[in-house]
Order: C-alpha cells, then structure tokens, then sequence
C-alpha cells in the first residue's frame, strides 16, 4: 500500500475538530496512540530509510496493535509518499519480546492522545503529544487529502510533507522548551532524538 499524507500544526483542537465532525467526519478512534520504532544496534534500518513500527491504540482496558514496515520515504506534489505494509498483532507484549530476541532496539518511542475520523474519502488524526504542539495527519488520495484540508478550514501553507522531527525542531526554537514526545520524556529519562526518527 502506498501511504500519501501530509501534517500540519493545529492552532485550535477544539474548533478544528469541530469543523471536522460538522463537515461530516466520522470518528473512528479517541484514545492513546503508542508507537515504538525498531532498528538494529548499527542502525541498519534508518540507513535505509526504512521503519519497523509497533503501533498500540489504546481506550481503557483495551487495546489492539499492529506491527508495520514502512519503505523509504519520498516527496511529491507537496506530499510525503512512502511505500507500507501493515498487519493486526493480538499481543503487542510478546510480539515486543520477540523483536528484541531477534536483535532489535526500540530507537524512538512516541505517545500521543489522537482522534481519528474518515473524512471525504481521507484520515484525519488529531494528535496530542506530551509537551509539543498539537498536530493533525490527513491522509489518503491527493484530492481526498486538499478536500479534508478545505474542510478543516485551516491554510493549506500550513500543511507539509515535512517529517515529526522538522515540527520537533520549529517547537524547540519557537518556545525555548524541549519537546516531549514520549511519556518517559517528561520525566527526564529519555529525549526525542531526531536523528533516529
């Protein structure tokens, strides 16, 4: 599957989620989103450009997981492309296990309250971090993607193909505060490396 997308900073939460639901989006996850991104000890992955993602969702006692390999990465039209493959994991824990007994690190670890909707014909996710600005993903069709855009009532100028670390660095330098992108970062005992994302 290729994956098409496009993310901006969303200066309102509140009013551009409720533009989304009056324009007809219709909401398909509100809860916690845990990712946690594999490589080798030497990197071999990154060097590629390539990821290995264990994705949580998470709402109360529940969750499901799903474990994806994403292709390098390329740029279009104003839209970040990349090639991604994706599969349902029932125990996200063992499956956990089972890559660090193949070799594997996590290198990055991200945690986010997200809501996501399916909105003329695109995904638009809402999301949350711990201490950086709030983001909305769209993604889908180019058309699908300028329709959701046009209807989050948001300048199109403010959306990129631009990856988490470049809005990582422009939080940094526009409010002098590091930013928090994983739960364990708040508390000081890790910190978002750009340069493994």
């Amino acid at each position: 599957m290729l994956e098409v997308e496009v993310k901006g900073v969303v200066p309102d939460w509140n009013e551009a989620v409720r533009r989304v639901e009056a324009a007809g989006g219709a909401l398909t996850f509100a809860g916690r989103l845990e990712d946690r991104r594999y490589d080798t000890a030497d990197r071999a992955l990154r060097s590629q450009d390539v990821v290995l993602r264990l994705r949580v969702y998470r709402t109360g006692a529940e969750s499901r997981a799903e474990l994806d390999w994403k292709g390098p990465t390329s740029h279009e039209g104003g839209y970040k492309r990349r090639e991604e493959l994706g599969a349902h994991i029932v125990d996200a824990g063992a499956f956990d296990e089972i890559l660090h007994r193949l070799g594997y690190e996590v290198t990055v670890a991200i945690d986010r309250e997200i809501r996501q909707y399916t909105l003329l014909g695109a995904t638009v996710r809402f999301e949350r971090y711990p201490r950086m600005d709030d983001l909305v993903e769209v993604e889908g069709a180019p058309d699908a993607i300028e329709r959701a855009i046009a209807a989050l009532g948001l300048e199109r100028g403010a959306f990129t193909s631009e990856r988490l670390p470049q809005f990582v660095r422009r939080f940094e330098a526009r409010t002098g505060q590091v930013a928090a992108l994983a739960d364990a970062e708040l508390a000081g005992t890790t910190h978002f490396d750009p340069a493994n994302a």
